[in-house]
């Protein structure tokens, strides 16, 4: 009779941090079908389905989620056990490296508990962030997906995905749809857009992809990686894509788009071989409670939030 193997845990675990099959069968190697026939031995071996198949992607089920939690610890622990390099010295700084976030204090301030030296580096991009994890710079990083990730190499590194965030609009407070809850992209055809510089916008090919499904390319005219700079320029009429949690007020309200057509994930990760190995289960509590933390200041969002619990399956 087959026995339950690690292999099977870090199944059940990529298939739950990349919600689909598919992707987790490219991330571990392998081929769909025998990522799936992994899959089927598991849930024969537990007594019953791990995972619904929804439009959204795959959704742990309460077994699932049981699996899951355990399958967690146990390849921690696994981890911890492994990590003997001696050039990975345990008593050392943290370092953490991340995009430019509405959480970063707070997760810093969470990351202190784990290891009260913790040292922050912020990049403007996600592939610049990998980059640094892959080299040892940082030995824990937040960012989202990016054109060409799947191509990383992330052997090595512990990977979760934190939440599948969507993408708000920003309008200035005097712009003819900022009285609208809910704005249609396509009304969007016209405008003036302001993006980060084009080497630091993550998913560039989505972005322009729903902006092709809304029947328009996007006008990009300005381009910052300055916040209060962006949010200048969209208070004088501009319009932008807006993180989730972006609040409303000093001349810009920030608009649920219709249907929700961009949505990114973000990814908590966490290096083997560090001060934190063995413990990539606590870093991952940390920044859910961070993110938790900034939710209310878009009540819009929350509201999302609250009716979306696939987007963010992980979070207890």
């Amino acid at each position: 009779m087959p026995e339950l193997e690690l292999r099977h845990l870090r199944a059940v675990r990529t298939i739950a941090e990349e919600g689909s099959v598919t992707r987790a069968a490219t991330r571990l190697g392998l081929t769909q079908p025998a990522l799936s026939a992994q899959l089927r031995t598991v849930e024969r071996l537990v007594g019953g389905q791990l995972f619904d198949r929804t439009r959204n992607g795959c959704v742990p089920t309460d077994l699932g989620r049981r699996v899951l939690g355990t399958a967690r610890l146990v390849l921690d622990e696994m981890a911890q056990l492994m990590s003997t390099t001696p050039a990975a010295d345990r008593r050392g700084p943290l370092i953490f490296g991340c995009i430019p976030i509405l959480y970063f204090a707070r997760l810093v301030e969470g990351l202190r508990g784990l290891n009260a030296d913790v040292r922050a580096e912020v990049r403007p991009s996600s592939a610049e962030i990998v980059d640094m994890l892959e080299g040892g710079q940082v030995h824990v990083a937040l960012f989202e997906f990016f054109d060409g990730m799947h191509a990383r190499d992330l052997a090595g590194i512990e990977l979760r995905k934190l939440v599948t965030e969507p993408a708000f609009v920003a309008l200035s407070e005097t712009d003819p749809l900022a009285g609208l809850e809910e704005v249609d992209l396509a009304q969007l055809a016209d405008r003036d857009w302001v993006t980060p510089p084009k080497q630091h916008i993550g998913s560039r090919t989505q972005m322009f992809q729903v902006c092709a499904d809304a029947g328009f390319v996007p006008r990009l005219t300005h381009h910052t990686g300055e916040a209060s700079m962006a949010r200048g320029l969209v208070a004088g009429g501009c319009v932008s894509f807006a993180a989730a949690p972006s609040r409303t007020g000093e001349g810009i309200v920030i608009r649920r788009l219709r249907g929700m057509p961009l949505m990114t994930d973000i990814f908590v990760a966490t290096r083997r071989d560090s001060p934190a190995a063995g413990r990539a289960h606590e870093v991952f509590a940390c920044a859910a409670e961070a993110y938790r933390s900034v939710l209310d200041r878009n009540p819009e969002y929350r509201k999302w939030w609250d009716a979306h619990p696939e987007a963010h399956p992980e979070f207890t």
